[in-house]
């Protein structure tokens, strides 16, 4: 991508002081001396957050929460697809929870086959699960501008959920839902084999990391998914920046420091 088109797309995005050097796969981040440095946010829930658990590497989602909802069946079987055609048929004709009652249709996710990201949102929204795609909102919008600033196009990556349904009203998944999808999750990104992993927001940041700490405490390290040690980063979802604009420097830092775990 010219230098020029990507200064736009940040410009767009509200990031003036960040850029991509593309020398040999040497990227680094520089400052604009005029820039003034990015405030710490806070992004806290409106209850009171429980103790802080540490997590320094990540964990896969094998067991439902102490509040879990119940499951159509207690054991949630691993998938045992070959390819994504056959997983997507698989997650179509799920029924593991009650979401598969309410849903227009799943969404499974949208990429190539095998892709170096592999973006992991929380559920899909409405307009996704009228259109059977992820991220096709405005959220969706600025993350193809987030990825389109790394001088890649939404072709180039593969963007998936936690959730394959959309919860009625919008609602944050609950912990039976995000374990009855779990083995299609882990199978998705068995069959991509992605260099890097990117969990935007909250939920699916504490869901894979098996934490309970807020999102600002669990961003600027990289931790490692499954038997591969896949690398991992967790950064804001793309629907909290259209809330909050003035975070968008913190999540091009993010996607700065999971831009270097790309192999060169």
């Amino acid at each position: 991508m010219p230098e020029l088109d990507r200064d736009a797309i940040l410009k767009q995005m509200g990031i003036m002081q960040w850029v991509l050097r593309d020398a040999k796969g040497d990227e680094s981040v520089v400052q604009d001396k005029t820039a003034q440095s990015v405030q710490a946010m806070s992004d806290k829930p409106a209850a009171e957050e429980p103790p802080a658990q540490s997590a320094s590497v990540v964990e896969e989602l094998n067991q439902p929460g102490p509040a879990a909802e119940p499951v159509r069946s207690a054991q949630v079987p691993e998938s045992t697809a070959q390819n994504l055609d056959a997983l997507r048929n698989e997650v179509a004709a799920c029924e593991a929870c009650a979401l598969a009652q309410t849903r227009t249709q799943t969404v499974f996710g949208a990429g190539p086959d095998q892709a170096d990201w592999l973006f992991i949102g929380e559920a899909p929204g409405q307009q996704e699960d009228r259109q059977g795609q992820p991220f096709v909102g405005r959220a969706g919008g600025l993350l193809t501008q987030m990825v389109n600033a790394l001088a890649l196009s939404r072709e180039q990556v593969y963007v998936a959920n936690m959730l394959k349904c959309h919860p009625p009203d919008n609602r944050d998944p609950l912990p039976g839902e995000l374990f009855a999808c779990a083995p299609f999750l882990r199978k998705q990104i068995e069959l991509i084999q992605p260099k890097v992993l990117v969990a935007l927001g909250q939920i699916s940041a504490q869901a894979l990391l098996k934490s309970d700490q807020p999102l600002e405490t669990l961003r600027g390290q990289v931790y490692q998914y499954g038997a591969n040690n896949i690398p991992l980063i967790v950064t804001y979802h793309p629907a909290y920046l259209l809330r909050q604009p003035d975070d968008k420097g913190k999540v091009w830092a993010d996607l700065l420091l999971a831009h270097r775990q790309i192999p060169v």
